[in-house]
């Protein structure tokens, strides 16, 4: 199973969403990698406890690896880091990220990711893919790289406008590259059940036969304090109604919920 995390709008829990995910994964015993594909690099920060020059080589090797060609870009794989969490493996990202895309697009290599994947699905029963919050050369390597795809959704008007695109551009990369990568539902984030105007939009979306996922995931600061921590929530404070929800998502999205 690969799962890709994305939303082409910023500040919505793509990060928090994968590595909690993965998380849970990892805690169930699942033998789980987490490839980190932004140049912000939240998720490589969250998993290891590491900041800027210190986060170590990553999927930014690996690219390099691919541009430099030859025998070294046919065998090329990324460094595979281990957190400190059993059964959960991590491939960082780095800011050199962003120098590579241009490289990267005037060579055509939007297959590559999914290549190296192909070659680790046997070393790994789960990998999720965070993205850029942009439609960028890596989002698509990852949507064409993944066979399931989460869409996180914070409940405000503009996610609902930006929704509707990102839609049709999944539905346009189905048909062009992956006819494989199923959606597998729109995730509610830092929901306030108090609040009535989430509660309505869920309503509306619903309505339209948009799949959001029943599960939803609740504002709380336990989240910022985890990402302080940099350990997700599952061994951060298990108890949490928080921790459960993502552990419910989870066992959802595995059939089990």
């Amino acid at each position: 199973m690969r799962r890709v995390v994305f939303n082409q709008k910023g500040g919505v829990g793509k990060s928090s969403i994968a590595c909690n995910l993965a998380a849970v994964s990892a805690s169930q015993g699942y033998h789980t990698l987490l490839v980190d594909l932004d140049a912000q690099a939240n998720s490589s920060h969250y998993l290891s406890g590491c900041t800027g020059p210190d986060i170590p080589t990553g999927i930014a090797d690996f690219f390099k690896q691919i541009l430099a060609g030859g025998a070294a870009g046919k065998k090329a794989r990324p460094p595979i880091h281990e957190t400190p969490f059993d059964n959960l493996h991590l491939i960082t990202a780095t800011p050199e990220l962003a120098d590579l895309q241009p490289k990267l697009e005037a060579k055509h290599k939007i297959n590559k990711l999914r290549k190296l994947l192909d070659g680790l699905s046997s070393e790994y029963e789960r990998i999720y893919l965070d993205t850029p919050p942009a439609l960028n050369f890596f989002t698509v390597s990852a949507l064409i790289a993944a066979d399931r795809c989460l869409i996180p959704f914070d409940c405000d008007s503009f996610s609902r406008q930006a929704l509707y695109g990102l839609l049709d551009e999944i539905a346009e990369l189905q048909g062009d590259h992956n006819e494989l990568l199923m959606v597998e539902g729109i995730v509610v984030n830092q929901f306030q059940p108090r609040a009535a105007l989430p509660q309505q939009m869920i309503a509306e979306l619903l309505a339209e036969g948009l799949p959001v996922l029943p599960t939803y995931l609740m504002s709380s600061v336990r989240m910022r304090e985890s990402h302080e921590a940099c350990t997700p929530l599952i061994y951060f404070d298990p108890r949490h109604k928080l921790s459960q929800q993502f552990v419910e998502l989870h066992d959802l999205l595995e059939g089990r919920g």
